[in-house]
C-alpha cells in the first residue's frame, strides 16, 4: 500500500500503538504529538488520511482547531477523531467540522481498520471523481460546437428539470455529448454521470452491472449506488433484453432496486437519459420494446439531426481546429459532402489531418475529397 497515514496524538503509546497495527496492515505512517509538529508533516508529506487525538496536552491547538484548519486547503483529506474523554456532542462537532469519523479510547482495533479503509475509499472515490467531473467538464466545453446549435435551447431547458430525456438521432451524431451537456448544466452537476451501454449484453450481464449482485457472500457494487444523486445514461435503450425492461421498468417506478441474488431493496435517486440510434416505432411495433417503459423514458424526446443538414455546424467545427487550416474550395465540398458516419466520419478527418498535415499547410479540396473517401470507407 502507498497510503500515508499521520497519528496525532500526545500519548506515545497510543501512537506506537496505532503506528504498529497500520504498519502491520502495509500502511506508511507519521506520528505527531502536537500541532507544530502535525501541520510541517501534512505541508511535506501530505497524508492520504490522519487520525487525531482531539485533546492533545502542551499543544498549541487541538484537534478540532487542526481539523478546522486543514480542511480549509486540503478539504480531500479524511480525518478520524478519537477522545478518551468522547462525548455526543464532541462528535457532532468534529463530524460537521468534516471529520469522516470519530471513536472512543479505548478502541476495538479491528473496527478502526475497517473505519480507516473505508474512510481512504471513499477519499479515493471523491478524488477520482474530481477528477474525472474536472476532465468531462472541460471536453464538454471543448466539444460544445459539435452538438448541433439548433438543439441547445432545448437540452439547456430540458437540463433545468428532472424530467427523462430520449435522445434519438442516426448513429454518431453526438446523443452521448448531448447527455453530458444535459447533465454538466443540470442541478445534478455535482454528482457522478455515467454511462451503461445496453448493447452486445445479455441480460445477466447487465443487470449485474446495473443492480450489483450478491452471490455466496460475494458482492459486486452496483453502477446504480455509483450514480446515486447524478444521472444514469442508458446508451442504445432499445438494445436492453426483453427479461431487464421489465426490471428497468420497476426501478423508474419505485425508484429502488434489489441486487441480483438479494431481496432487499435499495433505494436510488437517478435521471434516466437514455439514447437510441434505432426507430422506436420499429422497435415497438415489431414488440421488442416495451411500450410501457419506452413512454416513461421518452418524456422528452430530442432528435439530433445528421451532420449533412448542418452546413454552418461543419464549417464550425472545421474553424474550432485551430491547428488546421481549410481553403473556401476544400471547405465547400465538405460542405456539400454526405457524411454517412456524421461527427464520428468527421472527427476522424480532422484527427488524420492534424496528424498527418500538422499546422503548417492548407488542406484543398483534392485532400478533403481523398480523405472523405478514406473515412466512408471505414
Amino acid at each position: 500500500m502507498n497510503e500515508k497515514i499521520l497519528i496525532i496524538d500526545d500519548e506515545e503509546d497510543i501512537r506506537l500503538l496505532i503506528q504498529d497495527l497500520l504498519d502491520d496492515e502495509g500502511y506508511q505512517t507519521l506520528v505527531a504529538k502536537d500541532s507544530d509538529e502535525a501541520y510541517e508533516i501534512i505541508r511535506s508529506q501530505h497524508p492520504n488520511l490522519i487520525i487525531q487525538d482531539i485533546w492533545l496536552q502542551g499543544s498549541e491547538h487541538d484537534g478540532l482547531q487542526i481539523l478546522k484548519n486543514i480542511k480549509k486547503d486540503m478539504a480531500y483529506i479524511p480525518f478520524i477523531m478519537i477522545s478518551g474523554h468522547g462525548t455526543i456532542e464532541t462528535a457532532v462537532s468534529a463530524i460537521k467540522q468534516g471529520a469522516y469519523d470519530f471513536i472512543e479510547k479505548p478502541f476495538n482495533s479491528d473496527r478502526l481498520l475497517l473505519m480507516v479503509h473505508r474512510a481512504l475509499e471513499k477519499a479515493s472515490l471523491k478524488k477520482e471523481n474530481l477528477l474525472l467531473k474536472k476532465s468531462r467538464a472541460d471536453h464538454i466545453a471543448e466539444t460544445a460546437v459539435q452538438i448541433p446549435k439548433n438543439i441547445k435551447p432545448a437540452l439547456e431547458k430540458a437540463a433545468k428539470t428532472n424530467s427523462r430525456v430520449f435522445l434519438t438521432g442516426e448513429a454518431g451524431t453526438g446523443k452521448n455529448l448531448s447527455a453530458q451537456y444535459l447533465h454538466e448544466n443540470s442541478p445534478r452537476k455535482d454528482h457522478p454521470f455515467m454511462a451503461l451501454s445496453c448493447t452486445g449484453k445479455n441480460a445477466e450481464e447487465i443487470e449485474k452491472e446495473l443492480f450489483g449482485s450478491v452471490e455466496e457472500g460475494d458482492i459486486r457494487t452496483s453502477l446504480l449506488s455509483l450514480v446515486n444523486g447524478g444521472t444514469l445514461l442508458l446508451d442504445e435503450v432499445l438494445s436492453l433484453p426483453s427479461q431487464t425492461q421489465g426490471k428497468i421498468l420497476m426501478l423508474l417506478q419505485e425508484n429502488a432496486y434489489c441486487a441480483v441474488g438479494s431481496n432487499q431493496k435499495q433505494s436510488v435517486d437517478i435521471r434516466v437519459i437514455s439514447t437510441s440510434s434505432a426507430d422506436p416505432q420499429t422497435m415497438l411495433s415489431n414488440q421488442s420494446f416495451r411500450q410501457d417503459l419506452y413512454y416513461r423514458l421518452n418524456v422528452v424526446e430530442i432528435f439530433l439531426p445528421p451532420l449533412r443538414e448542418r452546413k454552418q455546424d461543419i464549417v464550425d467545427i472545421i474553424e474550432s481546429a485551430n491547428k488546421l487550416s481549410f481553403n473556401e474550395q476544400a471547405i465547400t465540398a465538405l460542405k456539400q459532402y454526405s457524411w454517412p458516419g456524421n461527427m464520428k466520419q468527421l472527427n476522424n478527418m480532422l484527427e488524420y489531418f492534424s496528424i498527418m498535415k500538422g499546422d503548417q499547410e492548407i488542406i484543398d479540396q483534392d485532400e478533403g475529397r481523398e480523405e472523405e473517401d478514406n473515412t466512408k470507407s471505414e
